[in-house]
């Protein structure tokens, strides 16, 4: 497909949600802010003078060490000894006064509402003894408040993947006892709401917003009012993604958990089917979006179907959440790690420009939003959320 010089006027792309990694002093009054981000293998830590990150590293978190723990809730006090030593480092040791909060990646908790969450007891004992399903960012709010409490300041969490704030009728699928769950990429969503609100020169309160996040997995969320009222749960519904197949038809879907289980395979292979072995991995091979954007720009017909496939469905899960706020939409903003194509973001744009102006805000800077979270309180810009 052509790409449209009069589409391409409407696409404004804003500046990288990125933040620094440069070492600075912090200024007087400044609020020291430590953010961390537990993966699988590796925790993010950064230190925030107010908006600005003076530090950040990646730890990693060699097999032979994990290797030693059985859940992962057992590896909390040696990821701990890991960020408190970087910090040191970095010239922070322990100590009242030292930092002003501490922010820990949101894990899967209950459904909550967006915003900044104190953490509590409550939040802890869920994480840690009743996930919702074990995933590294379940450590984020149990190490936040132990080094809290070495620090002597709050301990917070800002939208987390758990964000419910769907409208009721949004919740029903169409099977009773099956309804629909809102888990998406609420931190950056929301943080390039704000953003693009911004720059429009109102609050994200004031604004009609649909954001697609256009990472491993694509969610498409419908922003009213300063809620998101509405999303796809990029695990199970919506467009497909690098290796997430999306909303299937049913009747395939009903197949495969047969076929598996005719095979002596259990629930985990067909969800590792549809969430690690799909999109456009199961047609070209690769996960890598940027790969298959090169083989499709070099001739290959097939790539090229496949990410216009994924443009399209993109596209669609748009204009329902377009229809979701009745067609009264601010801006539609394009975010995420494959924003950063032209290829992909121009191919969508061209089909949704007619709703709304286009706003691209590429990639995701979950360090940043987090401090800003934890700024908004601390500044008495937001009040903080009890879970």
């Amino acid at each position: 497909m052509e790409d449209s010089k009069e589409t391409a006027a409407k696409i404004h792309y804003g500046g990288s949600c990125q933040g620094g990694g440069k070492v600075g002093a912090c200024l007087p009054g400044g609020e020291r802010v430590i953010v961390l981000n537990p993966g699988s293998t590796s925790t993010k830590v950064a230190l925030f003078c107010g908006e600005k990150a003076l530090h950040e590293e990646t730890v990693r978190h060699p097999d032979s060490e994990l290797g030693r723990f059985g859940r992962i809730a057992e590896q909390r006090q040696y990821r701990a000894a890991c960020i408190l030593e970087l910090l040191e480092r970095w010239g922070l040791p322990a100590g009242a006064g030292a930092a002003d909060a501490v922010v820990g990646r949101g894990g899967v908790l209950r459904p909550v509402p967006g915003g900044t969450f104190l953490v509590n007891d409550r939040m802890v004992d869920d994480l840690l003894e009743r996930p919702r399903w074990e995933h590294a960012s379940n450590l984020g709010a149990p190490i936040a408040r132990d080094l809290a409490a070495l620090f002597v300041c709050p301990a917070f969490v800002v939208d987390p993947v758990a964000v419910d704030e769907l409208d009721d009728m949004a919740r029903l699928s169409g099977q009773c006892g099956m309804d629909r769950v809102s888990l998406a990429h609420a931190l950056n969503t929301r943080v390039v709401a704000r953003k693009v609100a911004a720059a429009m020169g109102r609050e994200y309160a004031a604004c009609n917003l649909v954001v697609a996040h256009l990472g491993g997995g694509v969610s498409v969320s419908a922003h009213r009012r300063g809620r998101m009222v509405d999303v796809n749960n990029a695990n199970e519904e919506g467009p497909f993604g690098p290796e997430r197949s999306g909303g299937l038809p049913l009747y395939g879907v009903i197949e495969a958990c047969f076929d598996a289980a005719g095979r002596g395979q259990g629930r985990d292979a067909v969800k590792d089917l549809f969430t690690r072995r799909g999109g456009v991995f199961s047609y070209l091979g690769t996960r890598d979006v940027a790969a298959a954007e090169e083989r499709a720009l070099g001739g290959d017909a097939r790539a090229a179907l496949v990410l216009d496939a994924m443009c399209y469905q993109v596209a669609k899960e748009i204009g329902a959440m377009a229809a979701a706020l009745a067609g009264d939409v601010d801006r539609v903003v394009i975010t995420g790690g494959m924003a950063r194509s032209r290829y992909l973001v121009e191919r969508i744009a061209a089909r949704v420009s007619f709703i709304a102006g286009v706003e691209v805000d590429p990639g995701e800077d979950e360090l940043s939003a987090m401090a800003g979270g934890a700024l908004r309180v601390l500044r008495g810009e937001e009040e903080p959320r009890q879970y």
